[in-house]
């Protein structure tokens, strides 16, 4: 004989399993560590610095 599988217990394990899975891939695409972010931001202010210093004066 088969087992039986309470459905409700079966969605909600699917529905955590789904959302483990979002998760994961927002860590991936969204999650950099807070010094990753200040040097990027270090990175952009130097180089936004470089250009306007090459700048002409009209």
């Amino acid at each position: 004989m088969a087992d039986i599988v309470n459905l409700r217990q079966a969605r909600k394990q699917k529905a955590r399993a789904e959302k483990t899975a979002q998760a994961e891939q927002n860590r991936i695409l969204f999650g950099r560590t807070k010094a990753e972010k200040l040097k990027q931001s270090a990175e952009k202010t130097l180089a936004e610095r470089l250009i306007d210093g090459h700048k002409r004066e009209e």
